[in-house]
């Protein structure tokens, strides 16, 4: 029984990290062509997610995957670790921005760790 949790969280470590180098490459790009063409497209801004992360781990691989994706960087968390404040570079929706963090990263980070 134990040997197929392992293969599970494998799988699961396997298909982030693939999933995570795909976000990185296309966020490289995108960053790439703002630069290269005439018209500025970034909206920049802080915003603050609220976090279902509840141990330091958990909060700390996120923090360092938010800041690994070219276009977002992690700036701090907040003193209840409640929330997690960070810059990103195109904030088209502060709302669908939210939501896209906590399903990209956030949620397979916690099914990975719990």
């Amino acid at each position: 029984m134990k040997l197929l949790i392992y293969f599970r969280k494998g799988y699961l470590i396997l298909k982030f990290i693939l999933f995570l180098t795909w976000e990185i490459i296309v966020a490289n790009i995108r960053i790439a062509y703002d630069i290269v063409t005439p018209r500025l497209r970034a909206r920049p801004g802080v915003i603050a997610v609220p976090l279902d992360c509840k141990t330091d781990l958990e909060i700390t691989l996120l923090a360092n995957v938010i800041s690994l994706t070219p276009g977002t960087l992690t700036l701090d968390v907040s003193a209840d670790r409640k929330s997690l404040y960070l810059h990103a570079m195109y904030i088209d929706d502060v709302i669908q921005l939210k939501k896209e963090l906590k399903r990209k990263f956030e949620s397979p980070i916690m099914e990975i760790l719990r």
